[in-house]
């Protein structure tokens, strides 16, 4: 077996799991991977499909973290997908570079049981990635594959959980072919962004069973907003403290 392990990579501050897990934003998404694993030991759910109406709604960014989050677990396995094969950005957004052998694609046509040899380790984590560097076509036809189903079942064997970045589900109709192999989808949803008649949609094109969950990011409600500075006092006071031990 085949490790690969990619050590410091120049995040974006936006990811905030992996950049300053302690902060009053990754608690947020804290707070989804609590919901994760309630399902997960409910339901048996381990495989999710992230997805949003349009581009632009932040669904990436919520996989990315979402993953991140769940492996900060002790002992956890957790598998990023990147399945957005026509706008792809994980690999961008982690700086995992551009070597196409190593990805999704490249994992569909090895043998079955080689999974691992086409997976990124972020160095110092428990967060494993199997990339799509670049656009690719024939999107349609790959999501549509036997073998990608039978690659979603190896990851449910070797791994915790399994996160997919899907395309949006308004635009093209990529995404939904992933739900005869997913556990669930959630739907990520831009606040005072995303149209509505976009969103129920979206909500109508996807199985209603399927989607376990709706994420409105970037919200900014008149509640939360008098309060957050209390909260972010909270954990500033929280962080420095840490600080102070460590150093």
């Amino acid at each position: 077996m085949r490790l690969f392990l990619r050590s410091k990579p120049r995040l974006t501050s936006h990811l905030v799991s992996l950049r300053a897990p302690n902060s009053f934003e990754a608690e947020q998404y804290r707070r989804l991977r609590q919901q994760v694993e309630q399902l997960g030991h409910s339901r048996g759910l381990r495989v999710v499909a992230m997805t949003s109406p349009v581009a632009s709604d932040g669904k990436t960014l919520t996989a990315i973290n979402l993953a991140a989050s769940l492996a900060q677990a002790r002992g956890s396995r957790i598998l990023l997908i990147d399945a957005d094969l026509r706008r792809p950005s994980v690999s961008r957004q982690l700086d995992l570079g551009d070597e196409s052998t190593r990805s999704l694609t490249g994992a569909l046509h090895a043998p079955k049981g080689r999974l691992t040899d086409f997976v990124h380790r972020l160095d110092g984590t428990n967060l494993h990635v199997l990339t799509c560097p670049r656009s690719e076509a024939g999107a349609y036809e790959v999501l549509s594959s036997p073998q990608l189903v039978e690659l979603l079942a190896e990851a449910r064997r070797l791994y915790d959980f399994t996160i997919i970045d899907t395309p949006p589900v308004i635009p093209v109709p990529d995404g939904v072919l992933l739900g005869r192999a997913v556990d669930g989808y959630v739907v990520v949803v831009a606040a005072n962004s995303t149209p509505r008649k976009l969103l129920a949609e979206t909500l109508n094109v996807l199985e209603p069973a399927s989607v376990i969950g709706l994420v409105f990011n970037g919200d900014e409600r008149p509640l939360f907003g008098y309060y957050r500075s209390r909260y972010r006092n909270y954990f500033r006071s929280y962080t420095d403290s840490l600080e102070r031990v460590t150093a």
